[in-house]
């Protein structure tokens, strides 16, 4: 029977290299934890703003055609609605602008960082 030679420089560049393809590993895993978070969550908030978004247009014309129905003409009320729809722009844009950027940008990192 042959022995073996004890050569412990030999063990801890084998533990060495076993220990770098598993953190390699653990990264990897790591990274596509974070990717799939992100990816469902921004999934998630297109369908959300996708649903919101026709109830919102349905919701407008709807508003359109009743205040068009009360001023006389249906398309005064479509001018009226793209009035309101114009302050609000103008308020958000000026206004808010970094506040809402702030907002986006916390969320992100909050999904980025879980």
């Amino acid at each position: 029977m042959e022995e073996k030679e004890y050569r412990p420089l030999e063990s801890l560049f084998e533990k060495g290299e076993e220990f770098g393809k598993t953190s390699f590993e653990l990264i990897k895993l790591q990274a596509l934890d974070k990717s799939t978070i992100i990816a469902s969550a921004v999934v998630f908030n297109i369908v959300v703003i996708l649903l919101f978004s026709l109830f919102f247009l349905m919701a407008t014309i709807g508003a359109a055609i009743w205040i068009g129905g009360i001023l006389g003409q249906v398309w005064y009320g479509f001018f009226a609605v793209a009035g309101f729809y114009a302050i609000i722009w103008i308020v958000v844009y000026f206004f808010m602008h970094d506040w809402i950027k702030k907002i986006v940008s916390n969320s992100i990192i909050k999904h980025v960082l879980k």
